[in-house]
């Protein structure tokens, strides 16, 4: 029996993993970097024990600092969540030759499928559909997709589309396997566009059964990682999920799998490709556990003490959506800070690493939650999810939000008409341009309830005469006015048909033509913003100091860092003269590499980073002279 289990992850999994050990009474222990010291998962598990450092080179993926934690902490048995170790068959012999259980599967079976370009050779012979493999050397067809070897999670993922690129894509692609992996392996096979992304949830034990607990659809994804997934898929056929479950229960009995591990397949009408195999927990495995009624975890520590499985998997019933809650921007680039307020209402499932003050450094995945959404129908769990994304209060980070919102809400989706190129230009749903503060269509009033918050707040803190109004005077000589950068109100009089019900600080009503609304207003120390909720969406409004402090102007054609991160490369030198577009350096944050493009064509007059260099969000990089004609 496993009586003291260490997680060897971080944020939102191990917090996934430690609920069901309270449940079952298993003593827990976190391991936690620097930059994790004042973690929710730290703080939450029975025992946790330190890992110096940030990086995940020497803390989450060092090996010999996790066993050494597992003996400091007496723990027995060790659950590697996803991601970090998860699928490294090194760390499983290590946890098994130090004498612990392993709550996964054999290393042999990690180890066969570690290298989808061996796990491909595999899934053939076992009769399980594959795409053909290309010559990285020298391809026969365009366009086409360059993956990592190791791990997932669309990190090391290029696609291809014309042979000139390619040098330049599969080295990019190789740096960032090695950073993420440690394995720079990459591999090519033709991209099959517009197609669904299927996989197949396997739960194996060690006598021999393997069940197939149906199939989760993750086709909606931007830069190749999953955004919105679902159980069951709305759009394969009754074959084809019989085809896919059957190659699944193939695929796992082939390499004698044991435990829990999903297969995962793109789908193209009634064609059918294995794409790889995670011998791991996957991030969107809530969305199985409502739908089948089970708890996977508890499974996975049932099978690592030995447990026989029924022989068959419970029924489906109904119908889950997961929401992935980034801190990114509309650009998808990741945003580091403090995240003020963490608040999600509703019927809904939420998987989180964070809380309300907690911070997002720029060391790790950019992921805060999983929003999940179960209904007797999927128009019902899409309307639970959408519900929860628009009541949510998420104050101090650009998230990702909007676009989920979007996305639950759009006609293609909610027809099921899902694919990968569901975010893609020419998609149902093409990347979106920054939303306004406040949203169009509001008349307003989410500026208005800020402004009358913000006078009720003056004379609160007021030392004398609080019980005035804000700003009175014996003869008005102009009416009062709230300056933001986003807009720009008067509150006093009132526009006309406008009625303040009540103002606090904290909350304001008001009713217009007949229709009362109630706005939370929120401000935080150390943030000059103002964060309005409401029925009509989520507003952040920046006030304009009325003496603003002098302030350092950047010279004319700066690149700036658009978040901290460590340079990878700089592909100018001073004087150089580039295109519009073209790449000028690349910076590592979040184990992903992001490209700082020329914002136009012109000459490079200074570049101010080296390779290596630590740069915090803003910093100047490099200084373009614009070409003039």
């Amino acid at each position: 029996m496993i009586t003291r289990l260490l997680v060897a992850n971080r944020g939102e999994i191990a917090r996934r993993v430690f609920r069901t050990c309270r449940s079952l009474g298993v003593s827990t222990v976190a391991v936690f970097s620097d930059a994790d010291s004042g973690a929710p998962h730290a703080r939450e598990a029975d025992l946790a024990v330190r890992l110096p450092g940030a990086h995940p080179a020497e803390t989450y993926l060092a090996v010999d600092r996790i066993i050494e934690a597992c003996r400091v902490s007496g723990a027995d048995a060790v659950h590697p969540g996803y991601g970090f170790l998860s699928e490294n068959a090194a760390f499983a012999r290590a946890v098994l030759d130090a004498g612990l259980t392993w709550v996964g599967p054999p290393p042999e079976a990690i180890e066969a499928m570690g290298s989808k370009i061996a796990a491909k050779r595999l899934m053939a012979e076992a009769g399980v559909p594959v795409l053909p493999s290309l010559d990285l050397a020298a391809p026969d067809e365009f366009p086409l997709l360059v993956k990592a070897s190791a791990g997932g999670g669309g990190r090391g993922m290029r696609i291809v589309r014309h042979a000139g690129e390619l040098a330049a894509e599969v080295e990019s692609a190789r740096r960032e396997a090695q950073a993420a992996f440690g394995d720079g392996a990459v591999f090519a096979e033709p991209l099959l566009e517009a197609a669904r992304h299927v996989e197949v949830q396997v739960l194996a034990d060690g006598h021999g059964t393997v069940w197939a607990l149906g199939e989760r659809e993750c086709s909606v994804q931007r830069r190749h990682q999953k955004v919105v997934e679902e159980c069951p898929s709305p759009g394969i056929s009754e074959r084809t999920r019989e085809l896919l479950c059957a190659a699944a229960v193939r695929a796992a009995r082939r390499i004698g799998y044991v435990g829990a591990g999903t297969v995962e397949f793109l789908v193209k009408g009634e064609r059918v490709a294995f794409l790889e195999m995670n011998t791991r927990l996957q991030v969107e495995h809530p969305v199985t556990e409502l739908v089948f009624g089970v708890d996977l975890v508890r499974l996975q520590l049932e099978v690592a003490e030995g447990a026989a499985l029924p022989s068959g998997p419970p029924a489906p019933r109904g119908h889950a959506i997961e929401a992935r809650l980034y801190a990114e921007d509309a650009a998808y680039v990741p945003q580091t800070g403090v995240l003020r307020r963490f608040e999600v209402p509703g019927d809904v499932r939420v998987d989180s690493g964070v809380e309300s003050g907690s911070r997002v450094s720029p060391h790790y995945d950019a992921m805060l939650a999983k929003i999940v959404a179960y209904g007797a129908t999927r128009a019902e769990a899409a309307r639970k999810l959408a519900a929860s994304l628009r009541g949510a209060r998420l104050h101090g980070l650009t998230t990702n939000r909007d676009l989920l919102l979007e996305i639950v809400t759009h006609p293609a989706f909610l027809a099921g008409e899902t694919n990968t190129a569901f975010l893609s230009p020419g998609g149902p749903l093409s990347p979106l341009s920054p939303p306004s503060s406040p949203p169009s269509g509001d008349g307003g009033l989410p500026a208005l309830a800020a402004a009358l918050a913000m006078a009720a707040g003056r004379r609160r803190e007021a030392p004398v005469l609080a019980g005035l109004p804000s700003g009175w005077r014996n003869v008005r000589s102009q009416p009062a006015r709230a300056r933001f950068e986003e807009a720009d109100v008067v509150y006093d009089p009132l526009p006309a048909g406008v009625t303040v019900v009540s103002a606090r600080p904290e909350e304001v009503v008001l009713e217009r033509d007949g229709l009362r609304r109630t706005f939370q207003v929120a401000r935080y120390d150390g943030d000059e913003r103002v964060y309005v909720d409401s029925p009509m969406g989520a507003a952040v409004l920046t006030p304009v100091p009325r003496l603003p402090e002098p302030v350092e102007h950047v010279a004319p054609g700066s690149l700036l860092a658009p978040m901290p991160g460590s340079v990878l490369r700089v592909e100018v030198a001073e004087g150089d003269t580039v295109a519009r577009g073209q790449p000028v350096l690349v910076l590592e944050a979040m184990k992903m590499e992001h490209r700082i493009a020329a914002p136009a064509g012109g000459v490079v007059s200074d570049v101010r980073v080296e390779k290596g260099q630590q740069v915090e969000a803003g910093a100047v990089l490099a200084i373009i002279q614009e070409e003039t004609t």
